[in-house]
């Protein structure tokens, strides 16, 4: 189907099966994103808490990504609906917060085509928190059913915001990873050296 078509679609207030299929395959990973950064934030398990959530923020991006390279979707309504009260997060936030002592905040580039970059202050609970209201907030529309509002606001809110706030979380949360692992290669390595290093100094005194 053309752009055309497609857009000739929305306005008059009809999606074909493929985007149908797409507005469902985002709202189960909105669902499954949402129940489980709440799972994280109350287990208490400070030490699965970065994989996890790794795990989680790129499975939401890629649903992003697959809003952003479509067409601008144009709500069927000119004033938006209203899609019910925000989730209250901020238990979710400070749970998040605790978990992530010591590497919730973490430093990010606003625009990397901008310059000088500007270097903004951020943390891991308060974008992830921030995320999950927004991500949310299209789910309600495509449980009332307004699948296009929903699509629509999916899509502008990656654009604007949470697309941004997710790829800040994602290098945060990565470089954490990989500074527990490499950093624990090059400890063992290290320790390594220095017993092959007194296995051979020992060798030569005897």
């Amino acid at each position: 189907m053309s752009d055309d078509q497609s857009l000739r679609g929305q306005h008059e207030g009809q999606l074909d099966s493929d985007l149908e299929d797409l507005a469902q395959s985002v709202a189960d990973q909105v669902q499954s994103f949402l129940l489980a950064v709440r799972e994280i934030a109350g287990s208490g398990d400070n030490a699965r808490a970065v994989p996890l959530l790794l795990l989680e923020v790129s499975q939401l991006l890629l649903a992003g990504a697959r809003l952003g390279v479509q067409v601008d979707f144009v709500p069927s309504e000119e004033y938006e609906p209203d899609a019910g009260p925000d989730p209250d997060l901020d238990r979710m936030r400070e749970a998040l917060a605790e978990l992530l002592d010591g590497l919730d905040d973490y430093t990010e580039v606003f625009d990397p085509y901008e310059q000088p970059p500007e270097l903004v202050a951020s943390r891991v609970s308060d974008d992830v928190s921030a995320i999950a209201g927004r991500v949310a907030h299209g789910l309600r529309h495509h449980r009332a059913g307004r699948v296009l509002e929903a699509l629509w606001w999916w899509q502008f809110s990656y654009v604007s915001s949470w697309g941004a706030e997710a790829s800040g979380v994602l290098r945060a949360l990565q470089s954490v990873v990989s500074h527990d692992r490499l950093d624990s290669d090059a400890e063992r390595t290290l320790e390594m050296e220095r017993r092959a290093i007194a296995e051979a100094v020992a060798r030569a005194d005897g």
